[in-house]
């Protein structure tokens, strides 16, 4: 049985919907990712984190999306076979990994971006992190017009991936999602689906 190490809206959140999409029993455990105790499973203290239950302990929520869709082929959430379409799964998988979510730690942890200790100094690199997270939703806007999926005609872990990212861009940018109107299309969307609500209610994001 998969047991999932996740905190609570973090990008976890992603694995957390997988989980409940697959259908398949599972385990959750909150943890707070920088206690020695969880340390001790993973030495990076980072969520996720899935313990497979056959002695394979996987990090980095990008591989754990990968491994949990290409182990449950049925589920239809590893995209087409064909090299194209898993290309540009990957591709997107890549966009949330590698551009959305570092785009939001000078809004999470500004302090590492600046040897200033000043409020109007940190609130300058807030803002700055807000500007590059509105450039990622720009681009993701484009490509979701007249989409109902990131990618391809059918659910896949990469619509998984952006709940928890687009959560934080909802409530942490000026004006939420209004300048990103398919983001908040798709966004809606995915808020609505069960097996989503089943995890975020899981998580204590909302109540049932």
């Amino acid at each position: 049985m998969n047991k999932l190490y996740y905190a609570p809206g973090a990008c976890s959140l992603s694995v957390h919907i997988v989980l409940e999409w697959l259908g398949d029993a599972y385990e959750t455990v909150r943890v707070n990712p920088g206690d020695s105790e969880f340390k001790q499973i993973n030495p990076a203290g980072q969520v996720p984190t899935l313990d497979t239950g056959t002695g394979f302990l996987l990090t980095q929520c990008a591989a754990i999306l990968g491994y949990l869709a290409q182990t449950h082929p049925g589920a239809g959430l590893g995209g087409e076979a064909d090299p194209v379409a898993q290309a540009l799964l990957h591709r997107w998988s890549a966009f949330f990994t590698g551009d959305v979510h570092p785009a939001f730690f000078p809004l999470f942890m500004p302090q590492r971006y600046t040897t200033a200790e000043d409020p109007a100094s940190l609130d300058g690199v807030r803002e700055a992190g807000r500007v590059l997270v509105r450039k990622k939703l720009d681009l993701l806007d484009e490509h979701l017009q007249g989409r109902e999926h990131i990618v391809g005609d059918r659910r896949s872990y990469v619509d998984a991936y952006s709940v928890p990212m687009i959560r934080w861009a909802a409530a942490m940018l000026p004006g939420g999602l209004g300048d990103h109107p398919a983001v908040r299309r798709h966004h809606e969307r995915m808020l609505a689906d069960a097996g989503v609500r089943r995890a975020m209610i899981d998580e204590g994001l909302i109540e049932t």
